[in-house]
Order: structure tokens, then sequence, then C-alpha cells
């Protein structure tokens, strides 16, 4: 399983359409992490003015239909992460039905990411 964070927003807002975020246009790959600690600082260093509910799409590698590639962070990876952590890159959008479960990050009063739990979101578009 690899994780990709979303604001539910931007998940939901097309559920009949693979997922296709602005980093695929942007930087030519939707960007991933390859377990819940490595997420949880991504969210924690880029996430934390995003819309809420942040969810968090556990995504089966099988079922992926672009190409993904592990790569290392650049130029660094965010805080708490190790230099040598590779991050899945995924070469095209998201198909929704690679979607093995969808998770929200919770936040601490100072608003950092602490943890993942189970969604009470349906509307996600997920299988």
């Amino acid at each position: 399983m690899i994780y990709h964070a979303v604001p539910l927003a931007d998940w939901a807002a097309r559920p009949e359409a693979p997922y296709a975020p602005a980093s695929l246009a942007e930087d030519g790959f939707v960007h991933c992490s390859p377990d819940e600690a490595t997420t949880l600082a991504v969210a924690d260093a880029f996430y934390r003015d995003a819309p809420r509910p942040l969810l968090v799409l556990l995504l089966d590698e099988e079922r992926l239909t672009a190409r993904l590639e592990y790569e290392a962070a650049d130029p660094v990876p965010p805080p708490g992460v190790a230099g040598d952590v590779l991050f899945p890159h995924l070469f095209g959008p998201i198909d929704r039905d690679a979607v093995e479960r969808v998770l929200e990050v919770r936040w601490d009063a100072a608003g950092r990411a602490i943890g993942l739990e189970p969604s009470d979101t349906e509307a996600t578009g997920h299988r």
C-alpha cells in the first residue's frame, strides 16, 4: 500500500473520473508516501493550511494503471523523514478502483498531523 493525501473537496469533486491532482500537471506525477509515518510528516509539512478534512487514500499498487516509481525527495524530504526514504511517484491519475481505504488525518491542538483514523466520509468516490 502507498498513501496519498488529498482534501475531501478535491477527492469528491469528480467521483466518476480518475483523480488527477494539480501536481500531475505541474510536476508530471502524483506525490505519494510509502507509509503512515511519512504521510503524517508530509501532511504536517505541506497540508497544515489545506481545507479540512484532509483525507489519506490507501492505494493498492497492483491496481494502479499508471507507471509507479520510487524516487528520492527533491530537494530534501520533509522534517522528520530520513534522507534515504524513497517516495512513490505515480505518473498518471489515481484509479479509484485502486483505493483500498480512505482515512482522515487527525490533528492536535497545535495543528500538527498526529495520526490517521477511519474516515466517516463515504462521498469519496471510493470503490
